[in-house]
């Protein structure tokens, strides 16, 4: 029994993510680092491809199936031949057929062989017709996205934006990073590689080629979406100033903000690096916060001070300690959909009110630290109104000393509310929030 690597390791994920609810990125790098270029090429394709087609692709096998139920393994076996089939031309029917049926064996799923053969054969020679109640459901299956979810972005956002948000989470995104040696970028920036519109060292990429890779793999670059970056450049740190990132992990933005401020020292004269007083990042869980301290050494700002903490509980700082407080919320994510495409079956509707709790507790403690005169900026990876502006009219209310000011990020982002947001159907980018505060 022969099955490429390419396949194993998008099987396993896969199902990982189908049985355990893991997160696609991390299982996806652990098994890539195991894998060939072409190999791992292929395997990213399944795993992102698959997740993008779900709910359309499991409604074309029940359609095949008749209706039987099917073993977890088998429907992701399924899955992954039936996308080959119908979305990856380069791929010969035979090959798809095959190596999905000795997936279903390497599972000890042997009885179901025959039943996976069968489909997949009827898939290269049929197709089934697909029947929907309303608009909405046919948006779902074709798009494969919750009914629940584009009910709610319809309302929010009006039907044709939503047709528009939910086709643009599933087009494979540009890459973009930023240098970690801005002053050593041989090399890094040659080819097919164009700066960002909106923000200052940010890089756009079509794909990721085996320089990139490399690069990124030495610490000389870092992978970072364009709209994650305009959040960190919107901190404006003043040399002295002290800064803390209170939801940090991995620390992306940390990263950024330090070496962003260390680059405006050394352009200003000073010698040596930033104070140990100055950059703090923490997090809830040991494990972040040791990826986090690693990033941080990775990228040379091992000057940062990690910190581990209960955000929801009083921070172990005394208040008004910093200058400036960023609070990168933990939230539902469905602005990353680009990247992260399971997200949109993890979630249940009732999942915004308990984020929008926990979004406003750390709020509310975080901005007892502020400084008067500092800053408090808020920013989350949802397009979701309770996590955003909800939580920001609720944080408004109870704290009479903070007022809201335009974030530092270009005009085009700015709403009439004075928020900041992101869409990737118009911007290209994922779908951030940022708001900004300054305590009187």
């Amino acid at each position: 029994m022969k099955i490429s690597p390419a396949r194993t390791a998008a099987f396993d994920v896969l199902l990982k993510i189908e049985t355990d609810k893991a997160f696609s990125s991390h299982p996806l790098a652990a098994y890539e680092e195991k894998l060939s270029t072409k190999d791992r090429a292929l395997s990213h394709e399944l795993v992102l491809g698959v997740l993008r087609r779900q709910i359309y692709l499991d409604r074309v096998i029940d359609g095949f199936a008749g209706g039987k139920r099917l073993d977890p393994a088998v429907r992701v076996a399924l899955r992954i031949g039936l996308y080959q089939i119908y979305l990856l031309d380069r791929i010969p029917h035979h090959s798809a057929i095959n190596e999905s049926v000795n997936l279903v064996q390497r599972a000890k799923k042997t009885s179901a062989k025959g039943l996976v053969n069968a489909i997949l054969r009827r898939a290269t020679r049929e197709t089934v017709s697909l029947e929907f109640e309303n608009e909405i459901e046919r948006l779902s299956i074709e798009t494969s996205h919750p009914v629940w979810l584009l009910e709610r972005w319809s309302a929010e956002f009006g039907w044709e934006e939503t047709v528009r948000l939910a086709e643009a989470n599933n087009q494979v995104p540009a890459i973009t990073f930023r240098l970690v040696n801005v002053e050593n970028h041989e090399g890094k920036l040659e080819g097919d590689i164009r700066p960002s519109e909106f923000v200052k060292g940010c890089f756009v990429a079509e794909r990721v080629d085996e320089r990139l890779r490399k690069a990124a793999e030495a610490g000389e670059i870092y992978f970072q979406d364009e709209a994650s970056q305009m959040v960190a450049a919107a901190v404006r740190l003043n040399q002295g100033g002290r800064f803390l990132d209170v939801c940090a992990a991995p620390g992306s933005k940390s990263t950024k903000v330090a070496l962003d401020a260390e680059t405006r020292r050394r352009a200003e004269g000073g010698k040596g690096s930033m104070g140990e007083k100055e950059i703090y990042a923490g997090d809830l869980h040991w494990n972040r916060v040791m990826f986090l301290r690693e990033n941080c050494r990775r990228q040379g700002v091992d000057f940062v001070n990690i910190v581990q903490y209960d955000a929801e509980r009083a921070l172990p700082f005394a208040d008004q300690a910093f200058d400036t407080v960023l609070v990168d919320a933990p939230c539902s994510g469905t602005g990353t959909i680009r990247h992260n495409p399971e997200i949109r079956y993890f979630l249940q509707p009732e999942d915004f009110a308990e984020l929008q709790n926990k979004q406003l507790r750390i709020l509310k403690n975080a901005s007892k630290l502020v400084t008067r005169g500092g800053t408090l900026i808020y920013s989350t990876c949802s397009f979701e109104k309770e996590e955003n502006e909800a939580v920001c009219e609720a944080f408004l209310r109870d704290t009479a000393d903070f007022r809201l000011v335009k974030p530092n990020v270009p005009e085009r982002f700015l709403t009439e509310r004075g928020f900041a947001r992101t869409f990737p159907q118009r911007d290209g980018m994922d779908g951030f929030f940022v708001a900004e505060f300054d305590r009187s």
